[in-house]
Formats: structure tokens, C-alpha cells, sequence
């Protein structure tokens, strides 16, 4: 997981997408407040998917690109991972910080599993590291 510094910078065009569209909202919801909140709803879901479509498509964003082993084909999935794309733009910020918050978990998690296993391969008469000893093995 040691892409989430490369994939951080890379993220930064689809949440300022993302994040424009959720500003659009902001400026459209007083407009559209008189129509019913159901439609509401429907209307704004549908303005941010097409925008977000057309973001993906016109910049070439590509997000399970970032996210996907190079070893993968990435440019076989490049329409598909437009769409995935366009509708991760559409939900405005929250899309791009759930992918954060997401690798973040896995990286934390790799790095848990690094150090239980690490514990198991050293001298078995050697006391279990303490919770000071695999914070520090966060940090690096």
C-alpha cells in the first residue's frame, strides 16, 4: 500500500470534480426548492451524474486505473473505469474520501499483519512486542 502517497496527488482532479458538483448542488437547491423533495432528489442526482460523466470522459479520469495493479491492463477497463469514475465524481467529496479512508484501512492493515507476523518469526522466549513497539512500526 505504499501507492497512497502517489495516489493521494492523483485523486486531486476528481475531488475538485467532485467537490464543484457538490457546490453546483449548494447553488441549484434554492432554485429547485420548489419542486417536491422526492423530485428534487432525482433532479440533482441526475445534474451530478451527467456532469460527473462528463468530467470523467472530457479529462480522462480514471480511478480503478489508480487503484488497479499495472499488471492488470488497465487500458482494457479504460470505458468502464470512465463511467466508475463519473459516478464516484457525482457524489461529490464523499466519493473521493471513502477511496481515502478505504486505502488507508488496507494500508494500516498491512502494516498490523507486517508486524504479527514479524512477532511470530522472532525467539519464542522473547517477550510479545507492546502496543509502544507497533505504534512505532506505524509510524514508519
Amino acid at each position: 500500500m505504499e501507492n497512497l502517497d502517489k495516489l493521494i496527488p492523483a485523486l486531486a482532479p476528481v475531488f475538485a470534480a467532485g467537490l464543484g458538483i457538490q457546490q453546483l448542488g449548494e447553488i441549484l437547491s434554492p432554485l429547485l426548492d420548489k419542486i417536491s423533495a422526492e423530485y428534487k432528489k432525482v433532479v440533482f442526482g441526475l445534474i451530478s451524474l451527467t456532469l460527473g460523466l462528463a468530467v470523467a470522459f472530457q479529462f480522462q479520469l480514471h480511478v480503478l486505473n489508480l487503484l488497479l495493479d499495472p499488471g492488470n491492463n488497465p487500458d482494457k477497463y479504460t470505458f468502464l473505469d470512465s463511467i466508475i469514475t463519473g459516478l464516484i465524481i457525482s457524489g461529490g467529496t464523499e466519493g473521493v474520501n471513502s477511496i481515502l479512508k478505504f486505502m488507508k484501512f488496507k494500508k494500516e492493515e498491512s502494516k498490523n499483519e507486517a508486524a504479527r507476523t514479524a512477532a511470530s518469526v522472532k525467539d519464542p522466549n522473547e517477550p510479545p512486542q507492546t502496543k509502544t513497539a507497533l505504534d512505532e512500526m506505524n509510524k514508519k
